[in-house]
């Protein structure tokens, strides 16, 4: 089956980054969105690009602290309160990989996958056949992890050990509390360790994805926004997507990677793993001095990243429906999480308040892959991994569609 045009679905970090490679084997490609470019998680992400701590998100840690706080809605990881069934399942499922044994199983596949996200973000960047990615990837050195005691710091360096273990690349060093102050002085006095995590890497998402969605387009593809697609057709010879206004484009194949809205297009072509939201909350405040590079806060689970002239506060998950409005108490959860370790921000002047959906399995592992039909494939289910494995997946996918299937897309079966 020759495949020379293909439809992707789905305009953030890994839809595009998918056309991008399939333009690099002389596909035609056609990116559909409901609303844009970036319009979702790729928006407002931290925008790391830390193979360190990408990990899985079903963890036996996360079980413990969800177990005591899953419904406080300041919660890092809340749920509210509810009865869908299909939310239920889903947790239920996740609550059943969160053991130390299946953390060490998909933390296998997460080491391979992480061992190519940089390399693949090179590819972008250095340009294949033509019209390179014009934004670039930037160095985090320092790239820090602040801790208010040593104990939430050996926690941290519990599981980078056993990252590593699984046959992760990772270079770190433990430090005392002066050293982390004074590698980046916005930290407070409540600062009392810290870890410096070598050879990661960060971008400013939305201004990255808006560079690989002008490449695509420079490169000959079509974008087309304010499509929302509503049904896939296999007719055997081709495949049709629908909108809702009624509006259709063919193609040879299809690629799904609509993010938290993966489900309603891919079960009819086998798809049964749920893929449910998990919510992440992000804004942006000014301080006087702007970090030169990404700080975590572990134990809060809150991501600060500096994007030019702003820095970015991004943390919690929050599993609920994507089109759930956006809860001001989790934005003010974060803001009283970090405020004693930022003391010198203007908390009250942020800006550029957001909430956005990202796609999580219950197992942590990606659907990436065909479906039960020879033409339409899955690219979804990251968690919150979306931007810093999109172009890795979408170079994984291109080639699969092309005919070099990768042996680490077993692990990845949309089928599973």
């Amino acid at each position: 089956m020759a495949i020379r045009r293909v439809v992707v679905v789905g305009a953030g970090a890994v839809g595009l980054s998918t056309a991008w490679f399939l333009q690099e084997h002389d596909i035609q490609v056609t990116v559909l969105d409901r609303v844009g470019v970036a319009a979702d998680a790729s928006w407002g992400n931290a925008g790391w690009l830390a193979p360190a701590l990408t990990l899985p998100l079903p963890s036996p840690d996360v079980l413990r602290y969800g177990l005591r706080s899953v419904f406080t809605p300041s919660s890092p990881v809340y749920v509210p309160p509810t009865t869908d069934t299909r939310l239920i399942r889903f947790l239920l499922g996740f609550a059943r990989h969160c053991t130390t044994r299946q953390w060490r199983s998909t933390m296998g596949v997460f080491a391979q996958l992480n061992r190519r996200a940089l390399e693949a973000y090179d590819d972008l960047t250095r340009g294949g056949r033509e019209n390179r990615v014009a934004e670039m990837t930037r160095t985090a050195d320092p790239f820090l992890a602040a801790f208010t005691s040593d104990a939430d710091r050996d926690h941290l360096v519990a599981e980078l050990e056993q990252a590593r273990t699984a046959g992760s690349d990772i270079d770190y060093d433990v430090l005392e509390g002066a050293t982390t102050r004074s590698l980046e002085p916005l930290l407070g006095a409540a600062v009392r360790s810290g870890v410096r995590i070598r050879g990661q890497r960060y971008i400013d998402p939305p201004r990255f994805v808006d560079a690989l969605a002008t490449s695509v387009r420079e490169r000959g593809g079509e974008i087309v926004t304010c499509f929302d697609a509503v049904e896939v057709r296999d007719s055997g010879g081709e495949v049709v997507v629908s909108a809702a206004d009624g509006d259709e484009r063919h193609a040879d194949a299809v690629v799904l990677a609509t993010g938290a809205r993966l489900n309603a297009l891919a079960r009819p072509f086998g798809v049964r793993t749920p893929v449910q939201a998990g919510r992440g909350y992000s804004f942006s405040v000014q301080p006087a001095t702007l970090p030169k590079n990404p700080i975590y806060f572990p134990a809060q689970r809150v991501a600060c990243t500096p994007l030019h002239d702003r820095l970015r506060i991004a943390g919690m998950m929050e599993f609920r429906s994507p089109d759930a409005p956006l809860d001001p108490r989790r934005i003010t959860a974060i803001v009283d999480a970090t405020r004693p370790l930022l003391p010198r921000i203007d908390w009250d002047g942020r800006h550029e308040e957001w909430v956005g959906s990202r796609p999580c399995t219950a197992d942590g592992l990606p659907l990436i892959g065909c479906t039960r039909s020879p033409r339409i494939f899955v690219a979804g289910g990251h968690g919150m991994w979306g931007v810093a494995l999109g172009p890795m997946t979408g170079r994984m996918l291109a080639d699969a569609i092309t005919g070099q299937q990768d042996p680490l897309l077993k692990y990845l079966d949309p089928l599973r």
